[in-house]
């Protein structure tokens, strides 16, 4: 089969719906995805503005993930390290490769890797000191 690149939104819809399937029965990310996310039908559209504003440039989307992330952290006691967002970059690539080539299915992958590592290194420095 021969793979084309992210082209539109219905492209982004595709992977993002088929990686956050793969999301939720992931052992590490599925108890945390699945017990924050009450609406996935909402969440999953909101996703697909995010990745359409940050492929495309088209301003859809204008939340902060960051705190969403941060509070996630909180609520989960500040357990949310590197191994998640290892796990989960992995997973994103795996997906992204296995459905798509090309310049934007590239690009997604380094804003994701970016993005996680930013959000990483964020939440990590909102962590209680002991």
């Amino acid at each position: 089969m021969q793979k084309k690149d992210i082209n539109s939104r219905e492209d982004i819809a595709l992977l993002v719906n088929n990686f956050y399937s793969k999301v939720r029965e992931n052992e590490l990310l599925g108890p945390i995805f699945n017990t924050v996310i009450k609406d996935w039908e909402t969440h999953l559209d909101l996703l697909t503005d995010f990745w359409e504003t940050n492929l495309f440039f088209l301003k859809k989307y204008t939340g902060n993930p960051l705190v969403k992330h941060i509070e996630v952290d909180e609520q989960y006691n500040h357990t949310i390290n590197e191994l998640h967002f290892g796990t989960w970059i992995n997973m994103w690539h795996k997906t992204i490769d296995d459905m798509f080539e090309g310049d934007v299915a590239q690009l997604a992958k380094n804003r994701a890797r970016n993005m996680s590592t930013f959000m990483n290194m964020e939440i990590f420095k909102n962590k209680p000191k002991m």
